[in-house]
């Protein structure tokens, strides 16, 4: 993984560099002026649907998509293509179920879609804690991983102080993104990411096929080779087991995935930055596409991994196989000569750094526009917020946001925290999804329900988790010679699912409020706005 030329190297440093200083201009040249809060949070309206479509992709498709979804490709085959995948689907349930809805219900933050006809300050409150439970795991599972992959890139020494610069310059660098770019700012960055992403992971895939004589089927008996399993590659049951139980935690994580990925709040957020009902609807058919492209691409680079790299290299490497996309540069490289391995490894080094630049400006924009939004403005001064002060205060949740997450990522940084990202799908599926569409599609939804939906949902989905299979009891857990898993799956979905459903239900039933004057009025505002919200009728 190492044993590469000083010239690669400096090439690397070099087109580092050059990113990061062309990403930072365009941050600067686009963000909003210091009152401009439409600015700040949607970039004016003034993508295109093309563009916008980019950025969605753009923020969907983060670091853990590219590198630990291709290294569960290369390591569990069949496991790893329906992952892939289940990452499609839950854009395509986004854009035919929610987008539309969203977009006419939404401003800002997903606050004000849930406080639209349930204003108050408990509503604005649960919406941005369980916005930062959402994104917070995310941001330091990047950002820790941004630590171990940039020391190897780099060719750093693998020690915990390279490591931590590592962190503090990835998170120093999302911090000014997120503060200076605003939507309008990150979109853009997101717009680069993608386009690097799909250019350089399709010349990758092409190497991969040219191997094999564009043969599908070579690809896939070498890597059945490769992976040393043989046929048991392209079955279920390599990533987590092939008992009962582990079947019941592979469907889990599957309805996990296709539920809760795209109701993350950096997700959704995107879509509020689209100028009418069509635009959103152009964006979501562009953005899936891309996705897709991806997703196909990423079954193409894990499978041609498992076999030109193996599964014995992956794993010495990187147990759960992170760094399969660099090695599988590597191979790939060394049949075009020294030159050829400096070129595609450095454009695959370059392809992981922009990804998890972009990835963590854009979640941490999500986190402080909550903050800033919801708990400043609405909680804490009741809608009356001056927008110089909303606007300040956005900035300054930026640097807050960042500077928490690069301290927990660095604390973590020697942790199995793979787990973290589980977590913060399986809240954004129990918490986040069923608060959405019941407040988009039931009448009949009350604040005790959204309350209890919201709260609920994120306590199951974290209790469950802290006491899985994830956290303790097995040899790849966060604490592997500990033992209180009492939950037996790995992912919490097939329980903290329907719980969160359940739990927005019953509190709507048992919601006193409900028979009130206020549940009537809120009754009545719902069914109101309810043409236009549904179907963009005047």
């Amino acid at each position: 993984m190492n044993d590469f030329s000083s010239g690669t190297q400096a090439t690397v440093l070099i087109l580092f560099t050059t990113l990061v200083t062309v990403t930072l201009l365009m941050c600067v040249m686009a963000g909003p002026d210091r009152d401009d809060l439409t600015n700040f949070y949607t970039g004016y309206l003034s993508l295109t649907p093309f563009k916008n479509g980019l950025a969605i992709a753009g923020d969907y498709i983060s670091a853990a998509t590219v590198l630990s979804t291709t290294g569960i490709v290369a390591l569990a085959g069949y496991d790893g293509y329906v992952l892939a995948v289940s990452t499609a689907l839950s854009l395509v349930l986004l854009m035919f179920l929610l987008a539309e809805p969203l977009r006419n219900a939404g401003r800002f933050t997903m606050g004000d879609v849930l406080a639209r006809n349930m204003p108050g300050r408990a509503v604005r409150v649960a919406a941005c804690v369980v916005t930062l439970s959402a994104t917070l795991p995310f941001l330091v599972v990047q950002l820790s991983g941004a630590g171990s992959l940039l020391t190897s890139i780099l060719n750093l020494p693998h020690v915990a102080g390279a490591r931590t610069a590592c962190i503090v310059i990835i998170g120093t660098l999302m911090i000014i993104y997120a503060a200076l770019g605003g939507m309008r700012g990150t979109a853009l960055i997101q717009m680069i990411k993608i386009v690097i992403l799909l250019g350089t992971s399709a010349v990758v895939a092409a190497l991969v096929l040219n191997r094999f004589g564009w043969s599908p089927g070579n690809v896939l008996r070498a890597a059945q080779h490769g992976s040393g399993t043989g046929p048991a590659f392209l079955q279920q049951g390599l990533q987590l087991g092939t008992s009962a139980i582990d079947r019941l935690d592979f469907i889990s994580l599957q309805i996990t995935v296709v539920l809760g990925v795209a109701c993350l709040p950096h997700i959704t957020m995107r879509l509020y930055s689209a100028r009418d009902v069509p635009a959103v609807r152009r964006s979501m058919s562009w953005a899936v596409g891309t996705v897709t492209t991806f997703c196909l691409l990423v079954i193409i680079m894990g499978t041609g991994a498992a076999a030109l790299v193996g599964s014995q290299y992956i794993t010495a490497a990187d147990p759960q196989g992170r760094t399969s996309v660099l090695m599988l540069a590597q191979v790939l490289g060394e049949a075009h000569g020294s030159a050829g391995t400096t070129i595609l490894y450095s454009a695959v080094a370059g392809m992981v750094f922009i990804t998890l630049l972009s990835s963590v400006a854009g979640m941490t924009l999500a986190a402080a526009s909550s903050l800033a939004h919801d708990l400043f403005a609405h909680a804490a001064r009741r809608g009356h917020a001056d927008p110089r002060t909303e606007m300040t205060v956005a900035v300054w949740t930026s640097v807050a946001v960042g500077t928490l997450a690069v301290g927990l990522a660095t604390l973590v940084q020697d942790w199995n925290v793979g787990v973290l990202t589980t977590l913060a799908i399986c809240i954004g599926a129990s918490a986040v999804a069923p608060a959405l569409t019941y407040s988009l599609f039931w009448r009949g939804f009350t604040r005790g329900g959204l309350l209890a939906s919201l709260y609920g949902g994120a306590a199951c989905a974290l209790l469950l988790m802290v006491f899985s299979k994830a956290v303790s009891g097995t040899p790849s857990a966060v604490f592997p010679n500990a033992d209180f898993d009492l939950f037996p799956m790995q992912s919490t979905g097939l329980v903290s699912i329907p719980f969160g459903y359940l739990a927005g239900w019953l509190g709507s039933c048992l919601d006193h409020r409900r028979r009130s004057s206020e549940s009537l009025e809120n009754r009545r505002l719902y069914e109101e706005s309810e043409a236009r919200l549904l179907a963009a009728a005047e």
